[in-house]
């Protein structure tokens, strides 16, 4: 696939739809924040979790979200396109990224997207882990904010000259070298545990 900087790929031929398909990153990480805020402060207030509980709990949540955001990005966004159904799903969910990764917004999944998919979680964690899920799930999408302002920031802006330098090679290598290696975007943790971690970085 050539790689495009500048321009934008388009996913729909209907304008409306095509519209929905951008937004600015701002907005999807100031909604989960504040949703990942109001999941722990109604946990504490209504007495389903304590104070300290509810630390532990948001960083198993947040501890979750780095695996199922490697998951995704390994199984879901990577899917093998043997078929034509296939090749057009990784393509609108991810394909287009990485035709065009300097194309802003859509550097994260349209925010009436994402709330479901949030929704969904909370059902399924609270089946699971009962009335934990709002500390659980509060780390979960807070780990989701920071996976999008990460993603963001490493394609919009210059590797600062620090530690964190390591997440922007981390990615490049993954768009510019190697597509089956590096799916870690806020954290290359997962790449090492699973083998998928690029030669160079290690």
């Amino acid at each position: 696939m050539k790689v495009n900087h500048k321009g934008s790929a388009q996913i729909f031929q209907n304008p409306v739809l095509e519209k929905l398909t951008r937004t600015h990153i701002a907005l999807p990480i100031s909604i989960f924040v504040c949703i990942a805020i109001s999941l722990i402060y109604y946990g504490i207030t209504h007495g389903f979790i304590s104070v300290l509980s509810a630390l532990g709990l948001f960083l198993i949540g947040w501890f979750i979200f780095t695996f199922v955001e490697y998951a995704a990005h390994r199984n879901i966004f990577h899917m093998e396109t043997d078929t034509e159904i296939k090749k057009n799903i990784q393509y609108a969910f991810h394909g287009n990224h990485h035709e065009y990764p300097k194309d802003k917004s859509r550097l994260a999944m349209p925010p009436i997207v994402s709330l479901l998919i949030s929704s969904f979680f909370f059902f399924v964690f609270r089946l699971i882990f009962g009335n934990f899920v709002f500390g659980i799930l509060s780390g979960f999408l807070f780990g989701y904010a920071l996976y999008l302002f990460v993603h963001y920031a490493v394609h919009a802006f210059a590797p600062p000259k620090n530690f964190l330098k390591t997440l922007w090679v981390h990615h490049s290598i993954h768009h510019y070298k190697d597509h089956e290696k590096a799916y870690g975007v806020s954290s290359p943790l997962w790449d090492w545990i699973l083998g998928t971690m690029p030669e160079k970085s290690k």
